[in-house]
């Protein structure tokens, strides 16, 4: 199962945290966090840990800081 690589449309500044699976490789995150200082970032990691059930060390985005649209591993 893992590492996996999955692709990560982020929705910060929302009104309630979830992940939701799109399919196999594509989810949709939605933190409380803004998208400032990293703020968002550390939420999405947050976020996906618990969803996946791993620790937060083992969640890395590789890709997308910036962006909307991020390419994270689950180690």
């Amino acid at each position: 199962l893992y590492p996996m690589k999955i692709f990560v449309k982020a929705k910060p500044n929302a009104h309630e945290e979830k992940v939701e699976k799109i399919d196999d490789t594509h989810y949709l995150v939605c933190v409380t966090e803004p998208p400032q200082n990293g703020l968002a970032n550390r939420g999405i990691v947050r976020v996906l840990a618990e969803y996946f059930k791993v620790s937060q060390s083992r969640v890395i985005i590789k890709k997308g800081f910036t962006s909307k649209n991020k390419i994270v591993e689950i180690l």
